[in-house]
């Protein structure tokens, strides 16, 4: 059996896309090792886990993690390697001159997304995200393929690397379906489940939550990742219609959004937004919930043609909460469009035909 080998020293090892989507589908016909970065040892399954040790910081991570990584990758001498952060571009080239297949995973526009990063100045920011451009395109014109999150950053891939094709967050078929939902007896509430930060329109879903006429509640799965941002909301008069739950399994995700009239993904415009493709779009579409997105045209296209949501301004607190009053108090409205969600996964966004995509690709890398 060929072995392949995908590497993160970012994401948790349990990460959605990358173990179970991409390494559970692969698994199946592949000996398929896992490189981490988490102290939370190595592991042996259907997916090997082997953890090269948490760094200390994120500097170190970039400067040593790399080092660590590759003596590991050698060692384990797989066939293909498939590495999901752009601080392991580096080891692509080195993968490739020891004769490696090597996939890169771009899950985000990187140089976009580093130009919004808070702990960085705007200036240093911008300097950055040139660098990385030039250095990306250099990389990934060397190797043998890149794998995208979506069809934009799959385009712009597309006019340099050998061979791009877009993989996307669809869900996997089922795993978030409700087998049956009273929408009459669901209580005024709406959920937000994902990494909460201020880009992501935390704020101005706070303050919509003051002016609701229904007096929702907010169930808002996840963690903060900007301490500040934390304790900016939390003194908003709008916090005390949130029910802060926290970080969740994946059942326990599927319960807070079945009791859930809708669910919300307002990012806020910034570069890396406007053609992104959120996982909780689709997720709460799958389980059955409106969507209540930002207005993209892109979103739009999703959400509104397949009308099963309402796009609204992310920064206009009283458009979100006018959108979360009606689809509270119309509650047929709200499981009209909540089926039409689960029938557009069913047809065309979800996991099984993005695990052909990815089947295919490693099949005309590696030979039948």
């Amino acid at each position: 059996m060929v072995r392949i080998c995908h590497i993160s020293t970012v994401h948790n090892r349990f990460d959605i896309r990358i173990f179970v989507k991409q390494l559970t589908s692969l698994q199946s016909k592949y000996e398929c090792h896992f490189i981490v970065a988490d102290n939370q040892k190595n592991l042996n399954g259907d997916v090997n886990f082997w953890d090269v040790g948490k760094p200390k910081s994120r500097l170190h991570r970039m400067l040593f993690g790399t080092k660590l990584v590759l003596k590991k990758a050698i060692e384990l001498d797989c066939t293909l390697y498939h590495l999901h952060d752009p601080e392991l571009l580096p080891l692509a080239l080195k993968l490739k001159r020891h004769g490696k297949i090597v996939i890169f995973d771009a899950h985000e526009d990187f140089p976009k997304q580093v130009l919004n990063k808070p702990y960085l100045n705007p200036v240093v920011a911008k300097i950055i995200s040139i660098f990385m451009k030039s250095y990306e395109e250099y990389v990934c014109s060397k190797i043998d393929a890149v794998v995208t999150a979506t069809p934009t950053i799959r385009n712009k891939f597309l006019k340099f690397s050998k061979k791009a094709v877009d993989i996307n967050n669809y869900p996997l078929l089922g795993e978030l379906t409700p087998l049956d939902k009273d929408w009459s007896n669901i209580k005024n509430e709406i959920a937000y489940v994902g990494g909460i930060t201020k880009i992501r329109g935390i704020e101005q879903v706070i303050d919509s939550l003051s002016l609701l006429k229904t007096k929702s509640k907010l169930n808002l799965v996840g963690l903060f990742n900007e301490k500040n941002t934390y304790n900016s909301v939390i003194k908003k008069k709008g916090w005390n219609a949130v029910n802060e739950l926290g970080q969740l399994s994946r059942n326990e995700v599927k319960e807070v959004l079945q009791r859930s009239v809708a669910g919300l993904v307002t990012f806020l415009p910034v570069p890396n937004h406007i053609d992104a493709q959120p996982n909780k779009m689709f997720e709460y579409m799958s389980a059955g919930i409106p969507v209540i997105g930002s207005n993209y045209p892109l979103w739009r296209s999703i959400i509104e043609d397949n009308g099963c949501g309402i796009c609204v301004n992310p920064e206009d607190p009283e458009e979100i909460a006018a959108a979360i009053d009606k689809l509270i108090v119309d509650r047929a409205l709200a499981e009209n469009m909540g089926k039409n969600g689960i029938r557009a996964v069913n047809e065309k966004y979800n996991w099984s035909i993005e695990e052909k995509k990815l089947f295919k690709l490693y099949t005309e890398l590696l030979g039948s």
